[in-house]
């Protein structure tokens, strides 16, 4: 639990990239989303509606907050 930040948001504790799961901090989950071209899960949860959301493509992050602005 050391890994994990003061400003995590990730509820998601059953994730193996959790911080809470490893001692390298966000970096691998960061790392995995990068190379499929998605936003971390912590990006979604600061946005309304996010729970219904049908992906994690940079796409679907823009959606909701164009959404919200709405």
């Amino acid at each position: 639990m050391n890994n994990l930040s003061e400003f995590c948001s990730c509820t998601n504790m059953k994730c193996p990239l959790h911080p809470t799961m490893h001692d390298k901090g966000c970096a691998p989950c960061i790392k995995k989303n990068l190379g499929l071209n998605e936003i971390p899960n912590c990006f979604f949860n600061l946005l309304e509606g996010a729970d219904t959301r049908s992906g994690d493509s940079f796409r679907d992050f823009a959606h909701l907050v164009l959404r919200k602005q709405e």
